[in-house]
């Protein structure tokens, strides 16, 4: 292992640590989240592709790594940057270091640098990209970053969606398989207060479209007795049709909205078709297919500590939140209402259409990491099915 490792910002700022994981190269998009807990979610996160991570908490890998605390089936960010990385864990379900982790999938952390003069320049300067070495000098490594593709250059979704629709293991309405391993523990009680009337008889079938699906986003839809099928980010509406849903859910994921015309054009014809969800990335995308623009955020909302209030309610809700682009309701159709703000910047955190069961939020209501306090939203979501299908039945 090298004795230091570099974190080249593209501005000409260097910070100098400790390697761990792997000392390699690597280059992306340097963002911080002010979480304090949940680094592997966050590393493990899809909508975190294409970026190097900077953690605000100063210590990490102090409750080590286990095999359950998984959102995706590896490790997404192209690096990871912290003040200090504990050696040795203590937690009872800890398999591993966090050393161990990144190392085990070739991915290259730093520690020892400070963190909060890192932020605080991202938060003047701007979220920009970076370069992590081991083994090139400053000027080398900005060559480097001047020939690599910047972040908002490429349609990160492609990389991290399935190539094949999947289905996720189908919970079943009986105590013991509610321990189903599929099932995290903190969805398990969540599971267990809503598997009732809603399933109706039979196991809803909800289709996610895989823009960069986090896994607790199928826990808590099959804590609830739902049937969960994850398409391609690419599948056509014909597609997600064919598979007779009862309702859709358009998931987060990674980079830049602008690069999704195929979603929006997909969301147009689904609109009326079946109750919709969309979740971060896919809300954005929602306002894109009904004429809102996005925009690109100077530092992002990343952490688990967002406020967001509920514009008809008045209520306020602390949200976990991961994205770098925001909806611009200028130009959204009447058809849609902005639904709920950001607290701190005022941008648009939740559409509804004013006839039609769509609805979408920026947050991640799924948390991992962050507050449950927004699990609500698939309980809704389900309602809006049972609405749905009441009045298509009724009309029919």
């Amino acid at each position: 292992m090298a004795a230091k490792a570099l974190l080249v910002l593209e501005d000409g700022t260097v910070f100098e640590g400790k390697p761990f994981g792997v000392a390699a190269r690597s280059h992306g998009e340097v963002v911080f989240s002010t979480a304090m807990t949940g680094y592997q979610e966050m590393l493990t996160d899809p909508s975190f592709a294409g970026q190097v991570l900077v953690l605000t908490h100063p210590l990490a890998g102090n409750y080590g790594v286990n095999r359950e605390s998984v959102e995706s089936k590896r490790i997404q960010v192209r690096g990871l940057a912290v003040h200090e990385v504990c050696d040795i864990p203590s937690h009872w379900g800890s398999d591993m270091t966090l050393h161990e982790y990144l190392a085990a999938q070739d991915i290259p952390g730093m520690a020892g640098i400070d963190t909060r003069a890192l932020t605080r320049h991202l938060r003047s300067a701007g979220v920009m990209m970076g370069a992590i070495t081991s083994d090139e000098t400053t000027e080398q490594a900005l060559a480097r970053l001047r020939s690599v593709p910047r972040y908002g250059d490429t349609d990160l979704v492609r990389e991290v969606s399935t190539e094949d629709p999947y289905e996720w293991p189908p919970i079943v309405e009986t105590p013991h398989r509610i321990q189903n391993k599929a099932i995290s523990p903190e969805s398990q009680g969540h599971g267990r207060q809503q598997l009732s009337s809603k399933t109706s008889g039979r196991l809803r079938h909800v289709v996610v479209v895989d823009s960069g699906v986090k896994y607790n986003i199928f826990r808590l839809l099959s804590a609830r007795g739902c049937r969960v099928t994850a398409l391609p980010a690419i599948t056509s509406s014909e597609e997600v049709l064919s598979l007779k849903p009862d309702g859709i859910v358009f998931s987060p994921g990674p980079g830049d909205p602008a690069f999704l015309d195929y979603q929006v054009a997909t969301i147009k014809q689904l609109i009326g078709k079946a109750p919709i969800l969309g979740i971060c990335l896919g809300h954005q995308v929602l306002g894109r297919a009904f004429g809102a623009g996005t925009f690109k955020l100077k530092f992002g909302h990343r952490g688990a500590n967002h406020p967001v209030k509920d514009i008809a309610t008045g209520r306020v809700h602390i949200t976990s939140q991961n994205h770098g682009y925001a909806v611009d309701p200028d130009g959204l159709s009447s058809e849609f209402e902005v639904s709920q703000v950001h607290l701190n910047d005022g941008t648009c955190e939740g559409l509804r259409h004013r006839t039609e069961p769509v609805i979408s939020i920026q947050y991640h209501s799924e948390a991992s990491p962050g507050p449950l306090d927004n699990v609500y939203i698939f309980d809704r979501f389900l309602e809006m099915i049972e609405q749905f299908q009441s009045t298509e039945g009724s009309v029919a």
